[in-house]
């Protein structure tokens, strides 16, 4: 019985991480570019980032998005040293970020498709 309601729990859990997943990328996707002027703009669009690609992280593979969670650890650490010392992306970090971001939507891509295929 306490396996069933476990199952249960997890699966609203997954869910919920599941229908969130795709915008939480496409938001960091679509910020990418703006957080490398260094403008105060720039900082809130690279911490909001962090913070997206943080709770993917943490979340992920809990609820059997193993894949995605390494994803979105290898991007997050592309973001590391600019939030820590509050400053905008280097262009050799945005592009590191934009290679680790296409490897996240292919890794969530997949394993999205997996979960709505085993009816998830």
């Amino acid at each position: 019985m306490y396996a069933d309601q476990f199952e249960s729990r997890l699966a609203i859990v997954r869910h919920r991480f599941a229908t969130t997943l795709e915008s939480k990328i496409t938001d960091v996707v679509v910020s990418t570019d703006r957080m490398s002027g260094g403008e105060d703009d720039d900082i809130q669009y690279l911490t909001e980032s962090y913070r997206h690609l943080h709770s993917i992280c943490g979340i992920a593979p809990t609820v059997g998005f193993v894949d995605t969670g390494e994803a979105a650890r290898a991007a997050e650490a592309t973001l590391m040293d600019a939030y820590h010392e509050r400053r905008g992306l280097t262009e050799t970090e945005v592009l590191s970020l934009k290679t680790a971001l296409a490897h996240l939507q292919t890794a969530a891509t997949a394993e999205l498709r997996l979960m709505y295929q085993r009816g998830g």
